[in-house]
């Protein structure tokens, strides 16, 4: 008998060859506004995974609306990872068997490791005098945001202002459509991406506000100037996770899951949770999310879950075809 395991061991180790070797490079794939926060976590993770697992790794990126970059991974984009702003997105990825059915359970926070919320960017001295939701349904205000059949980060906009729209309104849904409609109207221009409506705001100047995730606001007047532009919190905004996976199915045929997996873990570190801060991200790690307070305003944020009953429920009524989404659009 002893020699027949042993036999039987030496000829599936045979067959089964060489191990795989590990890549020298992993792709993560995340939504349109995430380059400059990915390429700092790039440059501290590195390093540190070269300390820890003693070999290279080089981190590339993609990034375009979440949504979209959802769509391009079920075409056969070879992501090793998401950093999404949406949860449906995942959904999407694991119904079709790329991503595990418990994604969720795999990292802390529901696998989100930080969160934001739309906040609205104004030209420097706020010269229409925008405060609230309410504001951008007027006549003399255009408004900029993503498109939310493509975006991410138009789907919170939209949500967002629905449920300022539900309470402000007392829930009649004819009054908050109405608002919807207007505020729909008064876009000029609906970009595919957060990027492309941060460039038709900032470099080809269109509208009067641009609404966008807080850290995207923050970080444009970082750059571009405090003297120029103007941040407003409005005065309740939808908690806006960022979730994050590993592609399984494409983790797995590389190679790359412990790699891929070291990545997202070091987002959850100290470390990475403080170069989320510095980014504008709110954090989980109450050591850092204190030592960056001072860099967030208060403001009442509302959920998915508690506003609109879970994901499920608003992909199916809002984002579905002929949904409560579509019939803001055909009202313009």
């Amino acid at each position: 008998m002893k020699k027949f395991l042993a036999a039987a061991i030496a000829t599936l180790a045979m067959s089964a060859g060489p191990a795989m070797a590990q890549p020298t490079d992993i792709l993560n794939v995340s939504y349109d506004i995430g380059r400059e926060l990915f390429e700092a976590v790039n440059a501290a993770f590195v390093p540190a995974y070269k300390a820890s697992a003693d070999a290279e790794l080089t981190v590339n990126q993609s990034h375009a609306g979440s949504s979209a970059q959802a769509r391009a991974i079920l075409e056969g984009l070879q992501a090793d990872l998401v950093t999404f702003n949406q949860v449906t997105d995942i959904d999407k990825l694991a119904a079709s068997g790329f991503v595990s059915a418990e994604w969720q359970s795999e990292f802390p926070n529901n696998a989100s490791p930080y969160y934001s919320l739309p906040a609205f960017l104004v030209r420097a001295g706020n010269p229409k005098g925008i405060a609230d939701w309410g504001d951008l349904a007027r006549d003399d205000v255009q408004v900029i945001f993503p498109n939310p059949k493509t975006s991410g980060n138009g789907r919170y906009t939209y949500l967002a202002a629905r449920a300022w729209a539900g309470e402000e309104f007392g829930g009649d849904d004819a009054q908050v459509e109405a608002f919807l409609t207007k505020l729909f109207a008064n876009v000029p221009v609906f970009e595919t991406g957060g990027r492309g409506a941060t460039t038709a705001f900032v470099e080809r100047e269109l509208g009067d506000v641009l609404i966008t995730f807080e850290a995207e606001v923050q970080g444009i007047r970082r750059q571009l100037g405090t003297d120029k532009y103007d941040a407003v919190v409005p005065s309740v905004s939808l908690y806006s996770e960022f979730p994050v996976a590993i592609v399984d199915k494409v983790a797995d045929a590389r190679g790359s899951q412990d790699s891929a997996k070291a990545y997202l873990d070091f987002l959850y570190t100290p470390e990475g949770q403080e170069i989320l801060a510095a980014h504008f991200n709110r954090v989980h790690d109450e050591t850092v999310a204190a030592a960056h307070a001072a860099d967030f305003p208060a403001v009442r944020l509302v959920t998915v879950e508690d506003a609109f009953g879970g994901w499920a429920k608003v992909s199916e009524e809002h984002f579905a075809d002929g949904g409560l989404l579509d019939k803001v659009f055909l009202n313009q």
